[in-house]
C-alpha cells in the first residue's frame, strides 16, 4: 500500500500517524529495516527533517528504534502507553487493590506527619462527607467522598504519592458512579462508611499509624467487594 503525499501541516503530525498506521498493518513487521529518510521523504512527500522528527516521535512511544550506522528499524507495532491511558483500560476492582496498598500506607504515615493544617482540612472533609450524605445527591456524595480521602492522602506529607493517588481519582469515580447505579452507596455508607471515616480522621488526630490504616484497609476492602459483586 502506497504512502501517498500528505496535506499541509501539522506536517510532522501527519507523517507519525502515517508511518505508525502502516507499522500497525504489518508494512514493516517487528525487527525489520525501515527505508531510508529520503525514501520515506519522497514517498510522504515531505523534507527530511519532518521524516526525521516522525521518527522521533516513533522512537518515543516505543515503535522504532534508530542504530547508530544501521538505520531505523521497527521494534513494535503498537505504542507504549502512558500511565493514565492504562488506568483508563485498567478495571476498577484492579485499580482498588492497588488504592488500597497506596492508602493504607498514606493513612499511617498521616498519623505520623500531619499537621494543624492538615487536620483542619480532614475536618472540613469530613463534614462536607457528612453533608453530601444527607443531601439528595449521589455524584456530590462520591466526590466529598473522594476528597476526604484525598486529604488523608495529602496529610502524609508525600507529594509523589499525592500524585500517585490523583492518576487514580478518575477511575474511582467512574467505578462508584457505575456502583452507584446498582445499589444505593450512600444507604450502605449509613451503615458502617461514616463512623469508620470519622474513626479514620480521629487514628490520624491521635497519631496513631496502625489503627489509621487498619481503618481505611476495612472500610476500602468493604467497598472492593461491593464492586466485586455488582450485579
Amino acid at each position: 500500500m502506497p504512502l501517498g503525499p500528505l496535506r499541509p501541516s501539522p506536517l510532522v503530525e501527519q507523517a507519525a500517524d502515517r508511518l505508525r498506521d502502516q507499522i500497525a498493518a504489518g508494512t514493516w513487521p517487528v525487527g525489520t529495516k525501515l527505508p531510508g529518510e529520503t525514501t520515506l521523504a519522497k514517498e510522504l512527500g515531505v523534507g527530511r527533517s519532518t521524516v526525521r522528527e516522525a521518527l522521533r516521535a516513533l522512537a518515543g512511544a516505543g515503535l522504532v528504534q534508530a542504530r547508530h550506522g544501521s538505520g531505523v528499524f521497527v521494534t513494535a507495532t503498537e505504542p507504549d502507553e502512558d500511565w493514565p491511558t492504562r488506568l483508563r483500560r485498567a478495571s476498577v476492582a484492579d485499580v482498588y487493590e492497588i488504592r488500597m496498598m497506596v492508602e493504607v500506607r498514606a493513612a499511617e504515615l498521616a498519623a505520623d506527619r500531619r499537621t494543624p493544617a492538615d487536620l483542619a482540612a480532614l475536618d472540613a472533609a469530613l463534614a462536607a462527607r457528612d453533608a453530601a450524605l444527607a443531601g439528595p445527591a449521589v455524584e456530590a456524595f462520591i466526590d466529598a467522598d473522594i476528597a476526604l480521602h484525598t486529604a488523608v492522602v495529602a496529610a502524609a506529607g508525600n507529594p509523589v504519592l499525592a500524585d500517585l493517588f490523583a492518576g487514580f481519582v478518575p477511575v474511582l469515580r467512574d467505578g462508584l458512579l457505575d456502583l452507584a447505579a446498582l445499589v444505593d452507596v450512600r444507604a450502605a455508607d449509613a451503615v458502617h462508611g461514616r463512623a469508620a471515616h470519622a474513626a479514620l480522621v480521629e487514628a490520624v488526630r491521635d497519631r496513631d499509624a496502625s489503627a489509621a490504616g487498619r481503618i481505611i484497609e476495612a472500610e476500602l476492602r468493604q467497598t472492593l467487594a461491593a464492586l466485586q459483586h455488582a450485579p
